[in-house]
């Protein structure tokens, strides 16, 4: 027989993390590398959205990385020898990524709104989560040691995201909402 998905063991709130300790579902902890998982989950309905090409190779592998990140947000501080390395270097793979694209793109003289369509939206839809990520992250760094290059990655992110929706608004011959205060 095979493996249920459920074991009933957070049935009364707590949850295991990787290396055997218990805490509450709503510890920062949790908190954090869920809203991680959260934003991976909207970035593959993004992936979902494009067609096969280095844009989705890109995206896919981001995801990866995300869950490498839920990983060690997910691992027992008690326990740092279980905890997988992030490399400072990701953050730089998303900086040339974002200059690559900005090269391509009209100089930003206006604020713009998120939407003009779904893949746009979209990619705001993750610059967002990536921000509430990140500030989840922020809050656990105050009571548990974080590797800083997590917070770097995820701070570069959210502006690959800004760029990606400018990019492909772009790519889609898309008109950009521009914000008229």
């Amino acid at each position: 027989m095979a493996n249920k998905i459920y074991t009933k063991t957070g049935d009364k709130g707590r949850t295991a993390l990787f290396g055997g300790s218990r805490v509450s579902k709503d510890d920062l902890r949790i908190e954090a590398y869920g809203t991680v998982d959260e934003l991976n989950s909207f970035l593959g309905f993004l992936s979902d959205h494009l067609e096969e090409g280095e844009t989705k190779t890109y995206l896919i592998s981001i995801q990866s990385l995300l869950f490498n990140i839920g990983s060690i947000l997910a691992t027992d501080p008690e326990k740092p020898e279980l905890k997988m390395q992030f490399e400072a270097s990701y953050a730089q793979s998303l900086e040339e990524k974002i200059d690559e694209m900005q090269k391509e793109l009209a100089p930003l003289k206006n604020f713009i709104l998120p939407g003009g369509h779904k893949i746009v939206s979209l990619c705001h839809i993750l610059r967002t989560v990536s921000r509430r990520a990140e500030r989840r992250i922020v809050s656990l760094a105050k009571l548990s040691d974080i590797d800083q290059s997590i917070l770097i990655y995820l701070n570069r992110l959210s502006d690959f995201f800004f760029v990606l929706g400018r990019w492909m608004a772009k790519e889609l011959e898309i008109q950009e909402v521009k914000w008229n205060a």
